[in-house]
């Protein structure tokens, strides 16, 4: 039987090629078996080694070197506190790697420490630096207590005790023994509300502010310099009640006594 003829012999391929050559005589591509991953090139591993030393560096660089370690705290914002008793306070961790100083851990320890600091702020000065930036609490009232004076907040916190009243810090009486409010609010809901008042007051009046009573919730009466007298009732409408005293005082600059404690019906006299 004769063979295959010349033709079918010479027939391309499936590749193009005979035999499944390509037709420029190379053999034909064996693909790699499914599932079977390549090796990473040796570029894919340089990257990676110098990836994996630049993170070692940076570690070493931060918590193992001796560089970047809290070497001095720098203390902003003080008026009556020193920054030697805001840093004893907060008790830096010094010569600790500067990345590990625990900021808020120092913030509430000196918040515990020290309550005239009204807020702090606690950062890191790079290479080797702390920085705490320091908001005091100022008194608007004054409390006497024996010889000494608690110092009243804005927010009504009594945060300090010291010996000589700060100038210009009006007195705060509190006389409610015998008054059915104190049994009701308490001592601190009072207090609360001369702070109140004492915020509404228009400037003019603060200025001249010696004190201020408290006999009940509703009866807070105010001392200015002149020896005149303000009525000013409870903390409701203080607002209207402050339009009501500026009112009364220019119309009547000489008097001596002023109720704005029904603002809709203000009244004075003395003079």
């Amino acid at each position: 039987m004769a063979g295959p003829t010349t033709a079918k012999r010479s027939a391309p391929g499936p590749s193009g090629g005979p035999d499944g050559a390509d037709g420029k005589g190379r053999p034909p591509r064996v693909d790699a078996p499914a599932g079977r991953l390549r090796r990473p090139g040796p570029r894919f591993l340089l990257i990676a080694l110098c990836a994996l030393l630049l993170v070692a560096g940076v570690l070493w660089l931060l918590y193992g070197s001796s560089w970047l370690r809290a070497e001095h705290v720098e203390t902003t914002g003080t008026d009556v506190l020193t920054p030697a008793e805001v840093e004893a306070a907060a008790k830096v961790p010094i010569g600790e790697p500067l990345v590990s100083v625990d900021t808020d851990a120092v913030e509430a320890r000196l918040l515990r420490a020290l309550p005239r600091i009204d807020s702090v702020d606690v950062g890191r000065s790079w290479p080797h630096g702390i920085e705490m930036v320091v908001i005091e609490r100022k008194p608007v009232l004054l409390l006497e207590k024996g010889a000494k004076f608690v110092e009243v907040d804005a927010d009504g916190v009594r945060f300090a005790t010291v010996v000589k009243a700060p100038k210009g810090v009006p007195l705060l009486r509190l006389e409610v023994d015998r008054s059915p409010s104190l049994k009701r609010f308490g001592a601190e809901r009072l207090v609360a509300e001369a702070v109140r008042v004492r915020g509404d007051l228009p400037p003019k009046v603060t200025a001249d502010l010696k004190s201020m009573k408290v006999v009940s919730y509703d009866y807070i009466s105010l001392k200015l310099s002149g020896n005149r007298t303000v009525v000013w009732g409870s903390s409701e409408a203080g607002q209207a009640k402050a339009r009501a005293l500026e009112a009364l005082m220019k119309a009547a600059p000489k008097a001596g006594y002023f109720d704005v404690s029904a603002p809709s019906a203000p009244a004075t006299s003395g003079s």
